[in-house]
């Protein structure tokens, strides 16, 4: 089994900063891309952030020039740094790894973290 585990959510005030990390680990055999995603009360799951082995990222544009991902290949863990946090930030945050498993590239997720901006 694959388990991603993420850590660092709390509460933060606006324009403030927090880090969120997230380990993955298990049965891996390679691992193409991770990311956080999130999901605001009544709104569907979007894209944070992602970082591809070859070092490309791609970033939601409400969050580019505030926050900034980053990974340890070797460690199998993503960070995400985020900064300048707006009370519309607001969400569970969730970590993701498309993961090379029993055979086939799949899609793996993390429990959640909640962050809360307060303004």
């Amino acid at each position: 089994q694959v388990q991603l585990v993420e850590s660092g959510g709390g509460l933060v005030q606006a324009g403030g900063s927090l880090r969120l990390s997230c380990a993955a680990s298990g049965s891996i055999v390679s691992i193409n891309a991770m990311g956080w995603y999130r999901q605001a009360p009544g709104k569907q799951r979007e894209l944070v952030a992602s970082m591809y082995n070859d070092g490309s990222r791609n970033y939601a544009d409400s969050v580019k020039g505030r926050f900034t991902i980053s990974r340890d290949n070797a460690k199998n863990t993503v960070t995400l740094q985020m900064g300048s946090v707006k009370p519309e930030d607001t969400a569970v945050y969730y970590c993701n790894g498309k993961i090379y498993y029993n055979g086939s590239w799949r899609n793996f997720w993390g429990q959640g973290t909640q962050v809360t901006v307060s303004s």
